[in-house]
C-alpha cells in the first residue's frame, strides 16, 4: 500500500471508526510486522488529536508456540496487564498483518476451546463497556501474502481488494460509511418492530426470536471494512436446521459443509463433511457454545467471495451469518461463551428472510 492510501486508511480508523479525541488512552494491537506504516499513522494521528497512544506487537508464532507448549494452568492463565488494558482504554485498535495464517490449523482442538474459554472474559468485558459507550474499538487488517494466498490472489489483487471493500478508493470515503450507515439503519428500524425470523433456503429452514432484541446496524464502526446488520436472538428460541455451504474458518482451521440442527435454541445435531471434529470440539468448549449468539446479514456488495477472513468473508453481500457462543450485550444477548464462529451461508440462491412472516429479503437482496 502505497503512503497516500495508508493516510487515508489511517484518518478512517482514527477518526472516523473509533473518533479519537483529546486526552483518550488508545492502545494500538498490530499482529505482525508488515503493518508498521499503517500503525505507524494511527499513532501520529491519534498524537494529533491530543491522545495517549501505546503500541503492542505480537508474532505470528508466539500463539503457535503457546498452545504446543502451554499445560492446562498456563492456559488457564490471564495476566493483569491485559485485564487492566481492557478495563482502561478509551479506544483499542487492532490491525491484523498475518504472515502465515495456518500456524495453528494443526493445533490442539481441545487446547484451543480451554484457552478460548479463558480469555472470554476479557472479551466480554471489552463488549460490555463497549454497549455502554464506555469505550470504543475497531477491527482492521493490512494486505500481506498470506492473506492473499489464502484469498487465491497475489498480493497486489489483495491490497486492490481490500481497498475496494473499505471504500478507500473514493475521495471520501467516510461519506460513503455515512450513507451505508443511514441505510442499513433504516432498515434496522423496521427490523426492531419486529419479533421473529425464519431464513430458507438450500437445506434449511429456521426460526428465531428477536423479541426484546435490538438490531444494530455496522458501518465501519467496529470492523473495518464493514457491512452487516447484526442482533443477538433470544437465547432459547432458534429451532430448525440450517446449511452453511460456505468453508466456516476459526483460528487458522476449518470446517465445510456444515449443517446444524437446532430445538429450543441449541445445536442437538452436527455435521461437517470435514473438519467435523474440529465443529465437535468447537461446539463442546462451555455450556454456551451450543447455543446462538448472532444472526446477521451481509450488505457489502464489494464482497462477493469467501476469502477465508472472517473480517470480510461476514460482510459478503447476499449471504447471512450466524455464530455459535457469545452474543452482544448491546443487541440484548446475554449467552455467555469462550466461542464466537461466524458461520456463513450463500443466500443469493433461493434464500428467503421472513419477518413477523412477511418476506423481507430474497435472493440476496431486501425488498423492504
Amino acid at each position: 500500500m502505497y503512503n497516500p492510501l495508508i493516510n487515508k486508511y489511517a484518518d478512517v480508523l482514527v477518526n472516523y471508526s473509533t473518533k479519537v479525541k483529546e486526552n483518550d488512552f488508545v492502545i494500538i494491537y498490530s499482529r505482525g510486522n508488515s503493518a508498521q506504516p499503517l500503525v505507524k499513522e494511527i499513532f501520529k494521528l491519534c498524537l494529533i488529536n491530543g491522545a495517549n497512544p501505546i503500541v503492542r506487537n505480537s508474532m505470528d508464532e508466539i500463539a503457535e508456540t503457546f498452545i504446543k507448549y502451554a499445560n492446562d494452568k498456563q492456559l488457564d492463565f490471564i495476566d493483569e496487564m491485559s485485564k487492566q488494558e481492557v478495563e482502561l482504554a478509551d479506544v483499542m485498535i487492532f490491525i491484523g498483518a498475518p504472515s502465515n495464517i495456518k500456524n495453528l490449523a494443526n493445533a490442539s482442538g481441545e487446547k484451543l476451546a480451554r484457552r478460548s474459554k479463558a480469555t472470554h472474559p476479557i472479551l466480554s468485558k471489552r463488549l460490555e463497556r463497549s454497549a455502554k459507550n464506555e469505550m470504543r474499538w475497531v477491527i482492521a487488517d493490512y494486505p500481506t501474502n498470506a492473506l492473499a494466498q489464502e484469498a487465491n490472489m497475489s498480493l497486489e489483487e489483495y491490497s486492490e481488494f481490500l481497498i475496494n471493500s473499505c471504500y478507500l478508493d473514493l475521495a471520501d470515503p467516510c461519506e460513503k460509511w455515512r450513507e451505508i450507515d443511514k441505510e442499513q439503519n433504516r432498515i434496522a428500524d423496521i427490523l426492531n418492530k419486529t419479533s421473529t425470523l425464519r431464513i430458507t433456503g438450500d437445506k434449511t429452514d429456521i426460526t428465531f426470536s428477536t423479541k426484546g432484541r435490538t438490531w444494530v446496524a455496522c458501518s465501519g464502526n467496529l470492523n473495518f471494512p464493514d457491512g452487516e446488520i447484526f442482533t443477538s436472538p433470544v437465547e432459547n428460541s432458534a429451532c430448525g436446521k440450517i446449511y452453511f455451504d460456505f468453508p466456516q474458518n476459526y483460528h487458522g482451521s476449518s470446517a465445510k459443509e456444515v449443517y446444524l440442527t437446532l430445538e429450543n435454541g441449541k445445536v442437538v445435531e452436527a455435521s461437517a463433511e470435514f473438519g467435523n471434529d474440529f465443529l465437535e470440539n468447537m461446539l463442546n468448549m462451555d455450556e454456551g457454545s451450543r447455543f446462538v449468539g448472532e444472526i446477521a446479514i451481509g450488505t457489502n456488495d464489494r464482497i462477493q467471495n469467501v476469502t477465508g477472513n472472517i473480517l470480510f468473508d461476514e460482510k459478503i453481500g447476499g449471504s447471512i451469518h450466524m455464530a455459535l457462543g457469545a452474543s452482544y450485550p448491546e443487541a440484548g444477548g446475554k449467552n455467555q461463551s469462550g466461542l464466537h464462529w461466524d458461520m456463513i451461508k450463500n443466500m443469493k440462491n433461493g434464500g428467503k428472510i421472513y419477518a413477523d412472516d412477511k418476506l423481507i429479503y430474497e435472493n440476496g437482496k431486501f425488498i423492504i
